[in-house]
């Protein structure tokens, strides 16, 4: 055995040899026909074009978190990642600016990686990334998205339910009205009859995707999410750098006119709708909008709209925000005239107003224009404020720079401003002082213009004898077929110390109290 192996042995030293030989030899040979390959070079024509593999690229093991989409995406530049609700996704790399790196895993962009808005997708294993769960959803606006076209008998949604915190709510469509059960849970067990328990809610929707078994219909599919979330900014380069250059935004039609200036429908970059304000030339105080802009990018709150970005560089100014296709309330009021908008959505319009303003009242900061002119109106009558904080950096003659007190919110404007006297509070019109609470006033106006369809304020008198009346005392009467409780609101707002009157937070849930149903509306599924 041994002399085999030895023979073996000398066998293999000899061959390692040789060959070490005849590599030294060829090395030294300038024209050696041994061709050692460099890994590293083009190894084609370069003018011959590549020629596609047959076979697909192999995907890595996914190392990241996994996520899936809730919305649809389509890039709006080369960085960006298109995908369409339901697709998973890996996050490679989570930021700060509201904008993550991912691939995805499936769908039609199988495998490409790119910036996706992080507000559009949710953990794989959480219940967020349930198509069906419509979390902070109200009843009314879970009624008009379920009854908006393109759902189905059958569909459904589930939220938080507002009469009690903690607890679920199943939103049914049936025949075109709206069903609600309440999702009770006990002993890890969640059920809507008392005698069908389920260990998760995923259970739950899949036993009564089979069968109604009491309830009005057979679940079918999850309502539409019309409602689709603002990305932060435009896109992941314009979320902290939003000087854009002019040539990237193009005009297509004018949407209004104003004191200020005109807005217009626009296109940036020739992927994303926006609103663009156009000032008149000279009338913006440019230092002064260029440091409230900075702050004004930071505000993000869905019932506020976003400032997406500027051009500053050359007249006139472009002021860019996202696009409400509805208009101002104001406008959209008038022209409605009850025809569709009732009751309980002039007041779901308020209580979406006083959540926005309830944002700004916690972030310290001051609209200084509240009117319903400055409400912004898109589909299913979702309303979001705009313009909050550009009355500050709009001139008017005689008017320079403006002072803040120190003292924290309250805003003097120096003589010669112009003011919207019908919705300014007293202390505005007589001391020159603005405040949160003076906001406050606004919103009692603002409240009047939508219980009215859009009637201007004080219609009896003029701008001159609104301000000689306010100081003696004068109200505004109740308006014809506005509620009592809803009237007192209106003089809540209007009371004369600023101190007395709510804060926009009491505002937003007041009203939304308005467009609560008592509980025993819910269908009791117990019944059947």
């Amino acid at each position: 055995m041994e002399d085999c192996l030895t023979t073996l042995r000398g066998r293999i030293e000899s061959c390692c040899e040789s060959a070490c030989s005849c590599f030294r030899k060829n090395q030294d040979k300038p024209d050696s026909s041994v061709v050692i390959p460099n890994l590293h070079a083009e190894s084609r024509d370069p003018d011959r074009p590549l020629r596609p593999s047959p076979f697909p690229p192999v995907p890595a093991k996914p190392m990241g978190k996994l996520f899936a989409a809730q919305y649809d995406y389509q890039a709006r530049t080369d960085d960006d990642l298109s995908f369409h609700a339901g697709d998973k996704l890996e996050i490679l790399k989570e930021t700060d600016s509201g904008w993550w790196i991912a691939r995805a895993l499936d769908g039609a962009s199988a495998n490409r990686s790119g910036y996706i808005p992080a507000n559009y997708v949710a953990p794989l294993e959480s219940l967020g990334a349930q198509m069906w769960y419509f979390a902070d959803t109200k009843r009314v606006e879970a009624e008009k998205l379920l009854q908006a076209k393109g759902n189905q008998n059958g569909s459904f949604l589930i939220r938080q339910c507002e009469s009690q915190p903690g607890e679920l709510s199943l939103s049914v469509l049936h025949d075109e009205t709206v069903k609600h059960y309440k999702i009770k849970q006990l002993d890890g067990q969640f059920y809507i009859i008392r005698s069908k328990g389920f260990s998760s809610l995923m259970d739950l929707v899949q036993h009564y995707s089979t069968m109604d078994d009491g309830l009005c219909v057979r679940l079918r599919k999850p309502c539409r999410k019309a409602i689709v979330p603002q990305t932060i900014g435009l896109s992941y380069n314009t979320a902290d750098h939003w000087e854009i250059p002019r040539s990237s935004v193009q005009l297509l039609c004018r949407l209004g006119t104003g004191q200020f200036g005109e807005v217009y429908e626009g296109m940036w970059n020739n992927t994303t709708a926006v609103a663009v304000k156009k000032p008149k030339p000279g009338s913006v105080n440019l230092q002064n909008f260029l440091q409230e802009a900075q702050f004004m990018k930071k505000l993000h709150h869905p019932k506020l709209i976003q400032l997406y970005a500027v051009c500053t560089i050359g007249e006139p100014i472009y002021i860019i925000t996202e696009l409400m296709r509805n208009g101002n309330l104001l406008e959209y009021l008038q022209r409605d005239k009850g025809k569709t908008v009732n009751l309980s959505d002039q007041v779901e319009m308020a209580a979406q107003v006083a959540a926005g303003m309830a944002y700004l009242e916690l972030q310290n900061y001051i609209h200084r224009d509240l009117a319903a002119r400055n409400v912004l109106v898109g589909e299913n009558n979702i309303c979001k404020v705009a313009d909050f904080g550009l009355a500050r950096v709009f001139k008017s003659e005689g008017d320079d720079d403006d002072d803040e007190d120190e003292d924290g919110g309250v805003y003097e404007m120096s003589k010669g401003t112009k003011l919207p006297v019908k919705w300014t509070a007293p202390e505005g019109l007589h001391e020159n002082k603005f405040s949160i609470k003076s906001d406050v006033w606004s919103f009692g106006i603002l409240l009047y213009e939508i219980i009215t369809f859009g009637t201007l304020p004080y219609p009896m008198f003029t701008n001159l004898q609104v301000v000689h009346q306010l100081r003696s005392g004068y109200r505004m009467p109740c308006p014809s077929n506005c509620p009592k409780r809803v009237y007192e609101v209106m003089r809540d707002c209007w009371k004369d110390s600023p101190y007395d009157r709510p804060t926009f937070e009491t505002l937003q849930w007041t009203l939304e109290e308005f467009c609560d149903l008592d509980v025993s509306s819910y269908a009791d599924a117990d019944r059947y």
